[in-house]
């Protein structure tokens, strides 16, 4: 049974152990000379690869036996409407360019928002319209936060909303342990106090705006607030936070046991069990993952869906009916995962029903399945032949061949104005696994945990520090107050960011509860910078050596920090995490709108105006050395949005493999008259999108676009 494969399980101190084996390797493209020097051109996505998850595919007992059947599992699964319990399927958030393009019942008031009256209510819309549950958006709805002069951030405020532009998802309901017909499971609809249209329930509305899927398995960690963690447990989102998750195993002597697994570099997986059990995203309330293997295990896949004859992973398993495959769930997870994982006979624990007939050992270890099996199939979708991909021409910066002048140019902002700072390395994202975008020798361990100059002497502000943690951003898209974002807490109460958790062990030399090495020689900003060598103490944890920097392991004190707590702003002590989110890549953000967390900007545009104007709010952890007031010409902007639509590969716009797809309907919107199978809910209207095969849409369906081209004015 694999443990982890670079876990150091059996030490006191294996939370200083790294989670990724050989923790010093580089990526091919970046072993090629292609810089990673301050202000050169990141390198090309090619020939990268994920990082390995020991154990998986590999070893004396890999847990996966066949990987192409398990791609194939996937994808199955991730674009399957049975999976959720009133027909959503994951693909229902991320089907355009791998995020969500529907226009039509897209708002949900705020609900992050701490203390206020609105996070229970919707407001106007700016383009004067009503707004609320079922509106159908406008593009005079966009920007969220209006400005005068959208570029002073100082100027007036003509419009501003917690509401968020995000995805619908299911109806409010409780799971009844019985599977009904169809795509829908049983479930009883509950009153809904938000969502609705007078006595009828709509479909609610998530918090957050849906990032594309697309290069998502370069990521450390997922979800805007990263707790989709590293190491996945088999069970949960929560890696090894979540101490009573383990899988159901068959040992040599025949016995079933649970056992623990700690697969690391699987952020994906631990991301996809999330959703489908998710109560306003997938889910009715009180249904789990088994509950869902109950209902599709006998089932073909896709089995209400038209798979193209030409699909570029199904197409072999296509049923001759052209509707589904022509086998079943549980034919595909026995012949993709081992043996010692499906065949154990006995009981692996009951649906809260009384009468219920106890899971099986398959059942039970569903999650699993289905998390290893999405990360695999995603972890193809990898958009690398964009025009930035291409050669590179002699100079500096380096220029991709492919570009044409006005790129070129747009590229030269994009390095001048400190973008790179952010949107690094060949994914355009510094919440990529460290070792995409850092020089193997650079550092004695994956930079997880950072600590960076927040705000600089201008604007009479000052020098600050903070501890931070790498990829994670706040750059003031709304107030701190609205959304915790890596600075909230999983339901363990445990903080979601290392630097929280590794300012807590500088405190109390309380082990992180994720296993990562934050060696204090790495920071860029060390603590000797700002304290006084007498607040020092020699730093005991480093893992690895620190080279030519052993200098600079250096801690505070914990009755140093203490007292800087105690300051406003937690003084030198400062964790800059509240407010702070994910970093996304920018690979085909010409297609990925709308832009932020909370789907606040419309166009590529307004993203340029909101970055050069310094953001929209003055947070206290506003990264304000990369995110200020900067001056830029209606030429050089221009200029900088034709440089962010050259990562734009063709083949997503397209839909030419791997980025094709089975048939989908999506709900979108409803009728204002009740459901047929429920009256107390309002009925759907969807959005069909048909099969495309490995050699994408053709001219009369035309490429998918740029999402504010749906939109009325």
């Amino acid at each position: 049974m694999n443990t982890g494969h670079g876990l150091n399980t059996g030490s006191a101190n294996s939370f200083r152990v790294i989670v990724a084996s050989g923790a010093v390797w580089l990526f091919a493209a970046l072993m090629t000379g292609e810089a990673v020097a301050h202000g050169n051109t990141p390198p090309s996505l090619k020939g990268v690869v994920a990082p390995p998850v020991p154990g998986l595919l590999d070893g004396d007992a890999p847990i996966v036996i066949d990987k192409a059947a398990a791609i194939q599992l996937g994808k199955a699964l991730f674009w399957d409407v049975n999976v959720g319990s009133d027909g959503m399927a994951c693909a229902s958030c991320h089907f355009h360019a791998g995020a969500d393009g529907r226009i039509k019942n897209q708002l949900s008031p705020g609900k992050l928002r701490r203390l206020k009256p609105t996070t229970r209510t919707f407001e106007a819309a700016a383009s004067g319209s009503d707004g609320g549950t079922n509106y159908m958006l406008k593009a005079s709805d966009f920007p969220l936060h209006q400005l005068s002069d959208p570029t002073d951030k100082e100027s007036s405020v003509l419009f501003d909303t917690d509401d968020v532009v995000s995805s619908a998802g299911v109806f409010l309901a409780r799971f009844n342990r019985r599977q009904g017909e169809g795509t829908q499971d049983d479930c009883t609809p509950k009153m809904d106090a938000i969502f609705h249209l007078g006595d009828l329930n709509t479909r609610q509305v998530q918090s957050r705006q849906a990032p594309s899927v697309i290069n998502a398995g370069f990521n450390f960690r997922n979800f805007w607030d990263g707790r989709a963690n590293n190491i996945f447990n088999g069970v949960s989102q929560y890696g090894a936070r979540d101490v009573n998750a383990g899988v159901w195993v068959v040992g040599q002597d025949g016995v079933v046991s649970k056992q623990l697994l700690r697969l690391e570099n699987s952020s994906l997986a631990s991301q996809a069990v999330a959703p489908p059990v998710n109560t306003s995203e997938m889910s009715c309330k009180q249904r789990n993952l088994s509950d869902i293997a109950r209902k599709v295990l006998p089932r073909r896949p896709l089995e209400t869906q038209s798979v193209h004859h030409a699909d570029s992973v199904l197409a072999g398993l296509r049923d001759l009916s052209g509707k589904g495959l022509g086998t079943s769930y549980e034919t595909m997870i026995k012949t993709a995962f081992a043996s010692r994982y499906w065949t154990g006979a006995g009981e692996f624990g009951k649906p809260a029903a009384l009468d219920a007939t106890p899971y099986t050992q398959m059942e039970a270890n569903f999650p699993m399945f289905f998390g290893l099996a999405l990360q695999l199939y995603q972890q193809t979708l990898v958009s690398d032949q964009t025009p930035f991909d291409t050669p590179r021409l002699s100079g500096f910066p380096q220029m991709p061949k492919g570009l044409d002048e006005q790129q070129r140019n747009g590229l030269k902002i994009f390095l001048d104005a400190h973008c790179l700072e952010c949107h690094k390395g060949p994914t355009f994202s510094g919440a990529a696994h460290p070792s995409i975008y850092t020089l193997s020798d650079a550092f004695s361990s994956l930079r997880l945990v950072n600590r960076k100059t927040i705000n600089g002497a201008f604007g009479a502000k000052g020098v600050a520090q903070g501890l931070l943690d790498e990829g994670y951003f706040n750059t003031s898209v709304t107030p701190v107050s609205a959304d915790p974002g890596i600075g909230g807490r999983d339901p363990f109460g445990n903080p979601l960011s290392f630097s929280q958790q590794y300012l807590q062990f500088l405190l109390t030399g309380k082990p992180l509860i994720d296993p990562v090495i934050v060696n204090s020689c790495d920071l860029d900003n060390a603590f000797s910078q700002d304290y006084l060598k007498s607040e020092l103490i020699g730093d005991t944890s480093i893992v690895g050596g620190c080279g030519d920097r052993s200098i600079y392991a250096k801690v505070p004190k914990a009755p140093v920090l203490l007292a800087e707590l105690e300051k406003r702003n937690d003084g030198r002590a400062m964790v800059a995490v509240n407010g702070a989110f994910k970093v996304p890549s920018l690979r085909n953000v010409e297609l990925t709108g709308p832009y932020m967390h909370n789907g606040s900007l419309l166009t590529l545009e307004q993203v340029v105006d909101f970055y050069f104007r310094g953001g929209n709010f003055k947070n206290p952890h506003h990264f304000a050395t990369v995110v200020f007031p900067q001056t830029i010409s209606a030429q050089e902007k221009a200029d900088l949005v034709a440089f962010l639509k050259s990562l734009t590969d063709e083949r997503v716009r397209w839909e030419r493999a791997p980025f094709d797809h089975p048939e989908l309907a999506i709900p979108h919107g409803h009728e204002e008259s009740p459901s047929p199978q429920h009256p107390e809910l309002a009925k759907d209207l969807f959005l069909q999108v048909p099969a495309v095969g490995k050699n994408g849409r053709d001219s009369a369906l035309g490429p998918i676009k740029a999402f504010h081209t749906y939109l009325q004015p």
